[in-house]
């Protein structure tokens, strides 16, 4: 006799969860508290939907226990989910590793896994809101309720996301849910997200978009450094390179720590050859200011900044600023934290306490860097759990 698995969130993790279960011969309901399903997933890369990388560095997962996502990472990897998706149709581009769909389009990822779960017979119902997972009425399944129905499975897979984002639903019912049944939660904090520092220039460089790094120190530490464009705004900073040390300087902070940020604004540069690049410049073009000397290394309203340091070298090569907090939730790209993963099976995704209770995803305590990392947490972990979930007794 099939199994049914029944889904909770209808996000990347969800979907994938749905159609691996649907695949190995499970009766398959997926429920969703949005009226659509991959809200999330539409808007992710800007619409265009950078769902995996083929670089896969190591660090690019984070976490309490990081190594946990390589259990699922290594029975589904990138090269596995850029031919599950070609197959479903979504013809791939490499940028620098970063993989898109060819239409430059989320809504193409969606459509075909839809299309998926469509001739798999899935059973998709939005707008349900799930409030409490309890035993079922026969040994070893599970009743799901909603605000209007109770669901009856075998296995249950939590693939609820995060509160990360603006998309209207993103919450932390999958938290409440798996707290509900006993898991501890590290506590979620916002990942991928401007940083607000504090400091009085920022009204004066506010919209500059420029090349360089930042080095976070935690403490006086050192702790991680990115390069890349640097959004520099009237809160503070932005850009790729900061989303990249953002999830360690909000936890550094709700920890207690002292956090920092050194911005490099020529990181090509050593100290020294940038005091030797000055030198000729000024040899070259004796009658400038210092003001002038900057014009054609910097946009003008960096300039007006840095001419104000008393040490120019140290000003552009280490422009110090206090970190004090994040942006809220709603500007976060995803979560730090989430379901303890020594309470999770790395090999199954199955729940260390309760047999038949799964977990796919952002909601579980590991969270990846830009460039596709977070989506491909979400094919293999969902890949995984709705595999096994849909196992019959005794099948490997």
């Amino acid at each position: 006799m099939e199994r049914t698995v029944i889904v909770v969130g209808g996000g990347a993790a969800g979907l994938m969860a749905a159609v691996a279960a649907a695949r190995s011969k499970a009766r398959v309901i997926l429920l969703e508290q949005n009226e659509k399903v991959g809200r999330k997933l539409a808007a992710t890369g800007n619409g265009r939907c950078n769902f995996t990388n083929t670089q896969m560095r190591r660090d690019a997962y984070r976490g309490t226990s990081p190594d946990f996502a390589y259990g699922a990472l290594e029975k589904v990897n990138v090269q596995e989910t850029i031919g599950f998706f070609s197959r479903l149709g979504i013809y791939t581009v490499n940028k620098d590793g970063w993989i898109y769909p060819r239409s430059g389009q989320a809504l193409s990822v969606i459509e075909v896994l839809l299309k998926e779960l469509q001739y798999r017979k899935v059973k998709v119902k939005t707008r349900e809101h799930v409030t409490e997972i309890l035993p079922g009425k026969n040994p070893g399944q599970w009743a799901v309720k909603t605000d209007t129905w109770t669901y009856e499975g075998d296995a249950v897979i939590l693939a609820c996301g995060s509160k990360a984002s603006q998309i209207p639903g993103s919450s932390e019912e999958g938290y409440r849910l798996a707290g509900q049944l006993g898991h501890n939660i590290v506590e979620p904090l916002p990942a991928l997200v401007p940083l607000c520092c504090k400091g009085k220039s920022f009204s004066s460089w506010s919209g500059v978009r420029t090349e360089g790094s930042v080095t976070l120190c935690i403490n006086g530490i050192p702790l991680k450094k990115e390069t890349g464009e640097l959004q520099l705004t009237e809160y503070g900073i932005s850009g790729i390179p900061v989303f990249q040390i953002s999830r360690y300087a909000v936890r550094a902070l709700w920890e207690g720590s002292q956090v920092q940020v050194l911005l490099d604004f020529m990181p090509e540069f050593t100290p020294e050859g940038l005091a030797a690049l000055f030198e000729e410049r000024r040899k070259n073009c004796p009658y400038k200011s210092t003001k002038e000397l900057l014009v054609g290394m910097f946009p003008a309203k960096l300039i007006e900044v840095l001419a104000k340091e008393e040490d120019l070298i140290q000003g552009i090569k280490e422009y110090s600023l206090e970190v004090t907090k994040a942006h809220s939730f709603e500007s976060a790209q995803i979560c730090s934290g989430g379901v303890d993963v020594t309470e999770i099976s790395p090999e199954t995704m199955e729940s260390k306490l309760h047999k038949g209770i799964y977990f796919a995803g952002e909601m579980i305590d590991i969270d990846g860097a830009c460039g596709g990392y977070n989506l491909q947490w979400a094919w293999s972990s969902g890949m995984v759990a709705g595999t096994m979930a849909a196992r019959k007794e005794g099948e490997l």
